[in-house]
């Protein structure tokens, strides 16, 4: 991902996440503190967002960060939005390989993320586990980590 593709993020992000909305600002933050975790779809038709992170203390949803925490323990998992017509094509499976290489490159030993809606059956069947529930913002989500 690049600065360029910030506003088809937006778009998608409108689309898929009606019930979480999140500003521009959100995603030009994450890319620029960690761009090494910002995933475009080659088709533009997804995205993904990750950055280092600590288990057990997402960030609440629409919220600028300051910095990336220090001593992080996980790759957090923001944010991975598909247009309908872009599911089932394996593009969930490639961007969780992708970032599985970025964390073990930064040294993180796991992914952590939030699953909404009815997405916690597809983060299991690509090995992620339940953890507790997810922040406060994220109403009734699960928070999920895949041990790498």
């Amino acid at each position: 991902m690049v600065a360029a593709d910030l506003a088809r993020v937006q778009v998608i992000a409108d689309i898929v996440h009606v019930d979480h909305p999140e500003r521009a600002e959100v995603f030009a933050n994450r890319l620029a503190l960690f761009p090494a975790g910002c995933l475009m779809a080659a088709d533009g038709g997804g995205y993904c967002l990750a950055h280092p992170g600590k288990l057990g203390r997402a960030p609440a949803l629409d919220t600028v960060l300051d910095r990336l925490p220090d001593g992080p323990d996980c790759l957090y998992l923001h944010d991975l939005a598909l247009l309908p017509q872009a599911r089932g094509l394996g593009l969930g499976r490639a961007a969780v390989a992708e970032l599985a290489r970025v964390a073990r490159a930064a040294g993180l030993p796991r992914i952590a993320l939030t699953a909404v809606g009815q997405s916690p059956a597809f983060w299991a069947g690509l090995g992620f586990i339940e953890t507790g529930k997810g922040g406060a913002s994220y109403g009734t989500a699960l928070a999920m980590v895949l041990e790498l």
